[in-house]
Formats: C-alpha cells, sequence, structure tokens
C-alpha cells in the first residue's frame, strides 16, 4: 500500500466514519429512554457505546492518516489502548446486570471482536511507529477501519432494533418451527 492511496482511503474513511456517528447521534435521540433514560438497558448502553467507540477509532485513526508527516502509527496505538480501557469499563458496568441476569452471556460476544481488533490495532500501530514505511502494518490498520465501521453499523442496527439475520439464527428458528414459507401470494400466512 502506498502513502497516496493510503491517504485516499483514509480520506473515504474519515467521511463515511463522520456520517456513521451522526446518524448513531439520531438513532439514539429517536428513543433516547432505550440508551440513557432511567429504565435503560444496560444492553443498549453497551450497544450504543461500543458502536459510538468503534466510529470514533474510525474517523480518529483516518484523520490522523490525513496528517502529513505520518501519524496514523502513533494514533492507531493510542485509540487501540483506549479502546481496550473501553471494553474493561464495559465489563465492570456489564457484571453486576449479568449477576442479576439481566444481561445474557452472548449479549456481551461482540466485546470479543471489539477486544481483537483494538488487541490488532495495537500491534499494528506500534509496529508503524517502530517502522514508518513498513506497508503490510498500514494496510492493517486501514482493514481495521473498515472493521470497525462495519462493527459500529452491526451494533447500530442492534440497538435501534432491528432483526437479526444471521444464518445461524435463520436455521435454528426454522427448524424450531418459527419460520414458515411465503404462501402462494408471496406473503407470510398471518
Amino acid at each position: 500500500m502506498t502513502l497516496a492511496s493510503a491517504h485516499e482511503f483514509f480520506q473515504a474513511a474519515a467521511s463515511v466514519a463522520g456520517a456513521l456517528i451522526g446518524l448513531l447521534f439520531v438513532a439514539i435521540s429517536v428513543a433516547p429512554e432505550r440508551v440513557l433514560g432511567p429504565d435503560a438497558s444496560e444492553v443498549h448502553a453497551v450497544r450504543a457505546a461500543a458502536a459510538l467507540t468503534a466510529f470514533t477509532n474510525a474517523l480518529t485513526v483516518a484523520l490522523f492518516g490525513l496528517v502529513p508527516g505520518g501519524y496514523v502509527g502513533g494514533a492507531a496505538t493510542t485509540v487501540a489502548i483506549l479502546g481496550l480501557m473501553f471494553i474493561a469499563g464495559c465489563l465492570v458496568r456489564a457484571a453486576p446486570a449479568w449477576r442479576a441476569k439481566r444481561i445474557a452471556l452472548g449479549d456481551l460476544v461482540f466485546l470479543i471482536g471489539l477486544l481483537v481488533v483494538f488487541v490488532l490495532q495495537l500491534l499494528a500501530g506500534m509496529g508503524l511507529e517502530r517502522r514508518s514505511s513498513d506497508a503490510g502494518d498500514l494496510q492493517t490498520i486501514c482493514v481495521l477501519v473498515i472493521v470497525c465501521s462495519l462493527f459500529g453499523i452491526a451494533r447500530s442496527w442492534e440497538l435501534v432494533g432491528g432483526p437479526t439475520m444471521g444464518l445461524s439464527k435463520q436455521v435454528i428458528g426454522f427448524l424450531r418451527g418459527k419460520h414458515s414459507p411465503p404462501a402462494a401470494g408471496g406473503v407470510d400466512d398471518p
């Protein structure tokens, strides 16, 4: 990956991340009681924070990638450390709700994915700091910016209550009889 192609990538990534952050704020403002109110669900609060963290990570790394002089390694390292601190904070916040059975362990699995992203980003950022011309570390950071954007989109979709379309859920639902094939007219039977 060349610096010129990385610069173009970071321009696009910064625009996308900024737009997604704005949409996340709109989504939260439409139903703030799910995330911010006194009766807010711990799961929704963690999902909202995870989405914002993922988008902010992508935005920060992309913006620093645009700064002449190559600060992307340091920025990726710093934001990864902050992301790891975020995950620790989420686990501390969610632990009492998990013990009280208000949160299922499966609702927190996404934190493992985010943990992996931040560890990989930390390693690539430190590598880029040591060898600023390392195209492999730069490319890894670019891929992780994309992953963070996709991760934030997935958490945002869950936050607004979008249906889960995972293959495993569809197969399990079908096997349990919760899915009926469409009627002849193409509309599900009531």
